[in-house]
């Protein structure tokens, strides 16, 4: 598959997940929160949008760190010898230095 294709392969999956979280979002909500808490109310699908947007933003940020990519870098952590984790150390404050 061509670059251009990826990409636009790659966005329709975040749609469509984005969607898909959307709807599950919505059901857990009006199964569980009127059942236990009398002040709460049903959510329709917009409303439950806006919450996991609120949450993606509040626990998440957009960085795109964090989740399981953030094991990722600590495995190659613990693969480094100890010179390597010094010169990665000492290349990092460098270059964050004010």
């Amino acid at each position: 598959m061509n670059h251009p294709l990826r990409c636009i392969a790659k966005a329709l999956f975040l749609l469509l997940a984005i969607l898909a979280l959307g709807a599950v979002v919505m059901q857990l909500w009006n199964w569980v929160l009127p059942t236990l808490f009398s002040a709460a109310r049903a959510i329709d699908y917009a409303h439950a949008l806006g919450l996991l947007l609120l949450c993606r933003i509040l626990f998440g940020g957009f960085r795109g760190h964090g989740g399981w990519h953030a094991r990722h870098h600590w495995r190659k952590w613990e693969a480094m010898t100890q010179e390597e984790r010094e010169q990665l150390r000492d290349s990092w404050q460098a270059k964050h230095r004010h």
